[in-house]
């Protein structure tokens, strides 16, 4: 009778996705600082960068105008509370932060400006939660200051990087110091000048367990043997100066204090910060969702053809009827991996993470689409956001897992409930690459 009645109380906190009464003013104070601040400067920003002939570096006022917003924030008190239960940041619950993420997705410079955008979310979690206080003093502290930004490197050209144990850059211990030799591509982040350091997956114990072979170690930028080839294109575009890049490592040596919580402890060090970072994306996701469908309604009751409204027009009211459920229904289930990763912790709320993170990205792709159609040609041109938030929501079906290994996570948990099997524990390596 107890653990039924334990089974009931997890259930209903499970079903409880109210923001908590202390993040509401935090959340009323982001709203208004986006639009007061953020939009008024990335129209600045935009505007600046127009024409540059560089497009690996800003344009001339480009990042002193982030950079005054950013000390804006600061001000305010609008910074860092992406890290959940964390002194360094706001310590909100990831139910909270759903909520506040789903604003920052509708600019794409908001997260920037409140440093909180990935994929330094991610690196400073990690360097917060298993960094040394060397570790922590030399990079944690100038990324929690929004002084330089980072870089993940895992994924590489000659194998399919899904399955996170086939990872086979490799850093060997010489002496003191850890000798790195290998490739990655679509490092996120790594092309901006202002990318200071990289958290590399590595394989260092070859002959170990399968999820024991890798470790993750911190390599500064610019760095003797490490060259960028080039930037990986996402649909034609190179995502200047962000980037997405190409990176040889030939002999690249770094301290052996550099690794990260120890020898072969990669993967835990993965789950940490995927569980997370994951949800973070599909919350974000939602924001740009509402943005595609005011995109879509604005566009439709702004133009006409054949002497009516574009949105009175074939199936269009029907469209936007089905994107304005499919935003409550994916808002919904976001906030309840949210809250199961605050109530079960993020190894156990895996299956809900997964769910989402099946779910949102496709379908937000759907209503983008259905957006950039009701623009016609200029939908898919730079003359609005569409194309590069397509291009974007399409990315995320591949990065931090494909959408079928997150299926696979979600089916296997499901088929359990009927065979009574325990977790394949090469199946949890998978998901927490």
């Amino acid at each position: 009778m107890a653990d039924t009645e334990t089974s009931m109380d997890v259930q209903n906190d499970l079903n409880d996705l109210r923001m908590s009464d202390a993040a509401v003013p935090l959340y009323e104070h982001v709203k208004t600082f986006i639009r007061d601040v953020v939009n008024p400067m990335s129209e600045e920003f935009e505007r600046l960068g127009e024409g540059k002939t560089d497009i690996w570096s800003y344009a001339p006022g480009q990042l002193e105008a982030l950079e005054k917003a950013k000390d804006e924030a600061k001000k305010q008190g609008l910074w860092n509370f992406f890290l959940p239960d964390a002194e360094t940041g706001e310590g909100l619950k990831n139910l909270d932060y759903a909520y506040i993420a789903a604003e920052l997705g509708k600019n794409p410079l908001a997260s920037e400006t409140m440093n909180c955008s990935a994929p330094d979310t991610g690196n400073m979690e990690v360097l917060e939660r298993v960094g040394t206080p060397e570790q922590k003093e030399r990079w944690l502290k100038p990324l929690l200051n929004g002084e330089i930004r980072s870089a993940f490197a895992m994924t590489e050209p000659a194998l399919p990087s899904s399955d996170a144990k086939n990872v086979s850059m490799s850093a060997v211990l010489e002496g003191d110091e850890w000798v790195i030799n290998g490739e990655k591509f679509y490092i996120s982040g790594a092309g901006d000048p202002r990318c200071k350091i990289m958290i590399c997956m590595v394989k260092t114990s070859p002959d170990a367990a399968p999820n024991k072979q890798q470790s993750q170690i911190l390599v500064p930028l610019p760095h003797p043997g490490v060259t960028i080839l080039g930037p990986m294109h996402v649909f034609g575009d190179p995502d200047a100066p962000h980037g997405h890049m190409h990176i040889r490592f030939e002999n690249v040596r770094v301290p052996k204090e550099n690794i990260l919580l120890g020898e072969g402890r990669g993967f835990e060090i993965s789950q940490l910060r995927l569980g997370p970072g994951r949800i973070h994306h599909c919350m974000r996701s939602l924001g740009a969702a509402e943005k595609a469908l005011d995109l879509m309604v604005v566009r439709g009751m702004t133009r006409q053809a054949f002497g009516r409204d574009l949105i009175k027009l074939g199936g269009n009211l029907e469209k936007v009827s089905r994107a304005r459920i499919e935003i409550e229904a994916m808002r919904m289930m976001v906030l309840k991996a949210a809250k199961a990763m605050d109530v079960l912790g993020n190894k156990e709320a895996r299956v809900w993470i997964s769910m989402v993170k099946a779910m949102v990205p496709e379908r937000v792709c759907a209503i983008i689409d259905d957006a950039i159609q009701m623009h016609g040609a200029a939908g898919v041109s730079q003359w609005t956001p569409l194309a590069r938030m397509y291009a974007n929501q399409r990315t995320l079906r591949l990065a931090d897992g494909p959408d079928e290994v997150h299926h696979m996570v979600v089916g296997r948990a499901e088929t359990r409930k009927y065979t009574g099997e325990e977790e394949d524990p090469a199946m949890a390596a998978v998901w927490r690459k």
